[in-house]
């Protein structure tokens, strides 16, 4: 390599860095700009070290670097900001990145469970394998309607959202190896099928829909995309396309992170609906009617609002420059 003529034509490029690295402010163009050169200013570093390395320039260059990853990193939104982008764009622009994911789990777990429960009902001969006749007895005529109601509504809350919240934890840390996240599924599917053939058998369908719906939509749809979110990790790895399959796990990983933050949030507001809105006194149109709301609600969050967010380019990864350095191989 040609050392001068190497910095004659590339000083421009670094001179443009450092100004930006050095401005207070800066606007979206210049923003994207000092990823840019940031980028480009990386792989002049590479070459440098692996072509000719020169101690003074290696040392300015990797100065200069330094100053730009700071002032990439540098923010001056507060907490609460954050807090609100994460809500307003990450999370929903990753709920539409990966919607087949956890639309397909929704549809197969409820198609799961219908099958199921509709066997068990024209089965009855089967009911003695699932509990003696009085234990049945018990839980049709008692056991289920008072589980919602022996507890203070915002114990019963918190209880719920802390159950809810290690089954979704459950499917995300078994996305590695896939098969723990169907397990999770079968396994709470398995359940409710159970619980809704029982009560619709005996005659309290009636009660069963009114208790298990106002909260059961939102609830099971964050357990969904929690599995859908595991079988995506599962699968980066598996089919990692034109990546390395660690790059790929990485990748995914973090937009899986993403999911598991927003999750609590949503696990929190069905918990809340399960301990104040389920035992409560409404009428049960009442009750179905604030659990469909809520659960439509976060259907068109994740795939209007998550849509024009993915559309905007994000999607719940860390920043490109953040990526490109890691992807900066030096000599």
């Amino acid at each position: 390599m040609d050392l001068d003529a190497f910095v004659a034509a590339n000083e421009l490029s670094w001179r443009s860095l450092d100004f930006l690295t050095k401005k207070a402010t800066l606007t979206a163009s210049e923003a994207r700009q000092l990823v840019e050169l940031y980028e480009r200013t990386s792989t002049h570093l590479s070459m440098i070290r692996s072509s000719a390395p020169d101690p003074t320039l290696v040392t300015s260059l990797s100065a200069l670097l330094a100053r730009a990853r700071r002032r990439m990193g540098r923010s001056n939104r507060g907490v609460g900001r954050r807090f609100l982008d994460f809500f307003t764009d990450m999370f929903p622009a990753v709920l539409y990145q990966q919607r087949w994911w956890w639309i397909s789990v929704t549809v197969v777990s409820y198609v799961f469970a219908g099958l199921m429960a509709w066997w068990i009902i024209q089965n009855p001969q089967i009911h003695e394998l699932i509990g003696d006749p009085g234990t049945i007895k018990s839980v049709v005529e008692h056991d289920f309607e008072y589980y919602y109601y022996e507890h203070a509504h915002s114990d019963f809350a918190a209880l719920v959202w802390t159950n809810n919240a290690w089954v979704a934890a459950q499917e995300v840390a078994y996305g590695v190896t896939g098969f723990g996240v169907l397990f999770v599924l079968f396994q709470n599917m398995t359940n409710v099928a159970v619980m809704a053939a029982l009560m619709i058998y005996y005659g309290k369908a009636a009660l069963f829909w009114g208790l298990i719906l106002p909260h059961g939509l939102l609830e099971l749809q964050a357990v969904f995309v929690a599995g859908g979110a595991g079988l995506s990790l599962f699968w980066s790895w598996v089919s990692p396309g034109d990546r390395t399959r660690l790059a790929s796990f990485g990748q995914r990983g973090r937009q899986v992170v993403v999911i598991v933050l927003g999750l609590v949030v949503t696990l929190f507001i069905s918990g809340l609906i399960e301990g104040f809105v389920t035992p409560s006194g409404l009428p049960v149109w009442v009750r179905l009617m604030i659990g469909t709301t809520a659960w439509l609600a976060f259907l068109a969050y994740a795939l209007i609002l998550g849509r024009k967010k993915y559309q905007q380019g994000i999607d719940g990864d860390v920043e490109q420059w953040r990526r490109s350095a890691e992807s900066v191989t030096v000599a």
